[in-house]
């Protein structure tokens, strides 16, 4: 998994989630899935290791925005959904799966999952963080 300043890593024996706050809009994928590791109530949120690697990586797959990411112990990431698809919302947010490589103003990021800003006010592009229009 590839290193991002904004990303903090909760690790188990067979699996390690990766959560980037500044990209999570707040779908409660996670926290609706497993509240058993997923809970914002206590430190750390994110106990990985509360359920079996498998189950924890379908639930964090849910996650639309990729702020959740999960890396398995033999070197396994998540298999991008084909072909790519894109659907808009109705706010105009574009909720983006597959295979992805995104021009970031930190340079360029591999992708499975994301949720790309329609209206161009997110200040966080090309993701959304519902400081816009298309967020609301």
């Amino acid at each position: 998994m590839s290193q991002h300043p904004q990303k903090k890593a909760y690790k188990a024996q067979d699996i390690t989630v990766t959560f980037e706050a500044t990209r999570c809009l707040h779908a409660a994928e996670c926290v609706n899935g497993l509240p058993e590791v997923f809970d914002r109530s206590r430190r750390p949120w994110i106990q990985p290791d509360a359920v079996p690697a498998d189950r924890l990586a379908e639930v964090v797959r849910r996650c639309p925005s990729g702020a959740l990411q999960y890396e398995v112990a033999d070197g396994g990431t998540e298999t991008p959904d084909r072909p790519t698809r894109i659907t808009p919302t109705p706010a105009g947010q574009l909720i983006v799966r597959g295979e992805l490589s995104l021009d970031t103003p930190q340079g360029q990021r591999a992708e499975t999952r994301a949720v790309l800003c329609g209206c161009g006010r997110s200040q966080l592009q090309p993701y959304c963080d519902h400081s816009g229009a298309c967020g609301r």
